[in-house]
């Protein structure tokens, strides 16, 4: 009995010597901080590089498929060009055209027939002060005198008009205005028509007119024209990158089973129609200004036989940027609806 009972003793001994650990002494671990908003701060900033990454990627890509299909891509880059290139073309030459027209002040004109009493005086008088109001450029005073003696040298019938006791043709002030616009011209008719000492007012509105109504029709044409041809451009994309579509289709299927999303594979296509519609704006605007060059020279001379100072001028600095840009959204376009349409059709079977 005295052995057990020195073991437990011991035993007692033992667990008393053994000091347990208070649990309001040991020191509890610290879990780490973690900064929520730095971490959302890095995830972010993680996924814009990842972003911007696959879009030079992707812009790389288009680049390198149009070069190692230069055939192909050539011919569709030239047909964008030549059908972006004849409405620019027509829009050059209808700028031309109101450039020439504007220059043509000399030709519109109104004659401004006086009273027969009038003095010399009187009809200067009228004519200086016309030419300080609005929508006139200047004014040319015809004497009496001066009618007679052109009218003779034009006519031939100087015998005859020298048989007459008296002259029978008014003084005349010829009123150059600053616009052609028939409006505009019909409303300065009506108004020296109204002035004091003014028998009639004579304006010959008609060539006015047609060429006013020409520019019009011609905008109008080039308008239709630009929508149709723009039209065209989308659709040749939209068949463009439908083949292309078709050729990576076993391409697509391996990103969609490794979980790439629409975005992911609808970006390279993207690219693609912009770099073509881009391209073909370029090509463009180089057929235009070599078109324009080579009509040049005919143009002047011709200008010149009318006696118009004005010559042809080549696409304002703004269109050589808006055309690239603007074929570079048609194509960007057509690629989105290409790709809206047929994307879809294309998904992993398992």
């Amino acid at each position: 009995m005295a052995p057990n009972n020195t073991n437990k003793g011991k035993g007692n001994r033992g667990t008393r010597s053994a000091t347990p650990i208070k649990p309001g002494r040991q020191k509890a671990e610290r879990p780490r901080r973690v900064a929520g908003a730095h971490s959302a701060q890095t995830s972010l900033k993680d996924r814009f590089i990842s972003w911007r990454q696959h879009h030079l990627d992707s812009l790389r890509d288009a680049l390198q498929r149009l070069n190692a299909a230069r055939a192909s891509s050539a011919m569709t880059i030239l047909v964008i060009a030549i059908a972006l290139a004849l409405p620019a073309g027509l829009a050059v030459l209808l700028d031309n055209a109101r450039a020439i027209t504007r220059g043509w002040d000399g030709n519109a004109h109104l004659s401004v027939f006086l009273d027969m009493d009038i003095s010399e005086a009187r009809q200067r008088a009228l004519a200086e002060e016309w030419q300080g109001t609005e929508n006139i450029t200047r004014t040319e005073v015809i004497t009496r005198a001066q009618a007679l003696a052109e009218f003779k040298a034009l006519s031939g019938f100087g015998d005859v008009l020298e048989a007459l006791p008296d002259n029978p043709l008014p003084p005349l002030i010829v009123v150059f205005p600053d616009s052609t616009d028939p409006v505009t011209l019909r409303a300065l008719e009506n108004r020296l028509g109204e002035a004091d000492d003014v028998d009639l007012v004579q304006l010959d509105v008609e060539w006015v007119r047609r060429l006013h109504a020409l520019i019009e029709l011609g905008e109008r044409l080039i308008s239709a024209l630009t929508l149709a041809l723009a039209a065209a451009v989308v659709l040749v994309m939209v068949n463009t990158i439908r083949l292309a579509i078709e050729s990576r289709r076993e391409e697509i299927v391996v990103v969609k089973i490794v979980g790439g999303t629409d975005g992911f594979v609808r970006r390279p296509f993207l690219y693609t129609g912009f770099c073509f519609g881009f391209a073909g704006g370029l090509t463009a605007v180089i057929l235009v200004q070599v078109a324009l060059w080579w009509l040049g020279g005919p143009i002047n001379e011709l200008l010149s036989l009318y006696s118009s100072e004005q010559s042809l001028t080549s696409m304002a600095a703004s269109s050589l940027v808006i055309l690239p840009l603007f074929s570079g959204v048609l194509g960007l376009l057509g690629a989105w609806l290409a790709v809206g349409r047929h994307l879809g059709d294309i998904e992993p079977n398992f």
